[in-house]
């Protein structure tokens, strides 16, 4: 089921769009140098993007005070209007029977766009 929802979500669900948008980001952070792990985040994002089911996103134990303080500069510049896309989005998806599991993986991305640093993406068992 993972898979077929995979699919749909990258076709119909924004997965492709989305992918190229945050990779687009991460290739100017790459390019201003001192932005690279803003542009690794944001690789992580693209990546989660293109196929959310089937994965999470948990806290990394090992993040340090320089991953929140980089999040706080984050979320000023970029994560705020990221997350209240998703949310948008899938609020919007929500409203139809077909785009409940869509707008859930929407609702998914919110805390990594809002908050990127200092998380990783996990497989789910099963």
């Amino acid at each position: 089921m993972r898979t077929i929802l995979n699919i749909l979500w990258f076709i119909f669900g924004s997965g492709f769009l989305l992918a190229i948008g945050y990779g687009i980001a991460a290739l100017i952070c790459f390019a201003l140098i001192v932005t690279i792990p803003f542009g690794i985040a944001a690789m992580r994002l693209a990546v989660y993007s293109l196929w959310p089911f089937g994965r999470t996103v948990v806290s990394r134990p090992s993040a340090g005070v320089a991953s929140g303080i980089a999040n706080v500069l984050w979320v000023v510049l970029a994560g705020w209007w990221l997350a209240l896309t998703h949310i948008t989005a899938g609020i919007a998806l929500c409203v139809t029977v077909i785009g409940i599991p869509f707008g859930i993986a929407n609702f998914k991305l919110v805390p990594v766009a809002f908050w990127p640093l200092g998380r990783e993406i996990v497989e789910l068992d099963g």
